[in-house]
């Protein structure tokens, strides 16, 4: 963070580090995919200021394309796109963000930045749907640990009036599914109205080649019923005080879900099941790149920001 600070000093540092993080030196326009045909709109001074056309000054680098005449900047077409908050912030907000195990919340944001508590969340949002994975993401094969967990508040901590299931009844705690590549350590999260077997199935095939997957599981009979259409399925038995056999785990699962709870519980202490699946994303990435340096799982991020952008009237 040091770093990124000592570099990023004012708004036209900002922009030439988005440049650098979205086009590696080649600028390519957004809108026709010209590469490297453009030219500065106005001249830069030395300090990197310039005048717009209504004559008030300006850091933002803008670019103008030979080819479709259009104008462009860095954060055309991304999560960035009409921004009114300080391209600097975004950048060191993104930074903490990717860095940060345990996430960051939108209050902390706020007072840091000096942000409204809107701006701040809204902020977030559009970074987590950065971080979510897209559709087109390539299908698991080999093996994948499947596990289910629910998020919520535990109904004995709330008011008698309000409380709702026990561990033998129904509960209003919203059920997720994680499958977990076993070699790469990818995660992808998914919240789900329930956990039976018709919806494990479907959430499996959406993320992953059936016929090449190699499925471990806990014993829960929901996963026993779709195991002929895949490569095989193990399981361990946990009621039995089995954990481990043969190479046979959920651990990797349940690791990830002991992070994504203690994380939610410490730093945003609660999280509305309508906004769950954005935070999952958040989580999701984090732990898929965990071995990457804070300054690579950015570099990875930069890579899904363009054709990702997110409105205020869609996120609420």
């Amino acid at each position: 963070m040091l770093k990124i600070a000592e570099r990023v000093q004012t708004e036209a540092d900002a922009y030439q580090l988005l440049e650098e993080w979205r086009w590696h030196g080649t600028p390519v326009c957004p809108h026709c995919g010209s590469i490297n045909d453009h030219y500065f709109l106005t001249p830069q001074d030395p300090s990197g200021v310039r005048k717009t056309n209504r004559g008030s000054t300006t850091q933002r680098r803008l670019w103008k394309c030979k080819h479709c005449r259009k104008k462009f900047s860095a954060i055309t077409g991304t999560i960035m796109h009409g921004t009114h908050i300080r391209i600097r912030t975004w950048v060191f907000v993104i930074y903490e963000l990717c860095a940060n195990k345990n996430g960051i919340a939108a209050r902390e944001i706020e007072r840091r930045y000096d942000l409204t508590a809107k701006s701040a969340w809204f902020m977030l949002h559009r970074i987590r749907e950065a971080m979510a994975y897209g559709p087109g993401a390539e299908l698991f094969s080999g093996v994948v640990v499947a596990d289910e967990t629910w998020i919520g508040g535990r109904p004995k901590n709330r008011y008698t009036d309000k409380r709702v299931g026990s561990k033998q009844g129904p509960t209003d705690k919203t059920p997720v599914v994680s499958l977990v590549h076993a070699e790469t350590g990818e995660v992808r999260s998914k919240v789900v109205a329930n956990v039976s077997s018709k919806t494990l199935r479907s959430v499996i095939r959406e993320q992953a080649n059936m016929a090449e997957v190699t499925l471990h599981t806990d014993t829960a009979s929901a996963y026993g019923t779709f195991a002929a259409g895949l490569a095989d399925h193990a399981s361990v038995n946990h009621k039995a005080g089995e954990y481990v056999r043969n190479g046979v785990s959920t651990n990797k699962a349940e690791n990830y879900f002991s992070q994504l709870k203690r994380s939610i519980a410490g730093t945003h202490h609660h999280v509305s099941p309508e906004h769950l699946h954005r935070y999952l994303a958040e989580f999701d990435f984090r732990h898929s790149s965990h071995k990457l340096t804070d300054s690579a799982r950015v570099d990875r991020l930069m890579g899904r920001i363009v054709g990702r952008r997110l409105m205020y009237s869609d996120s609420r």
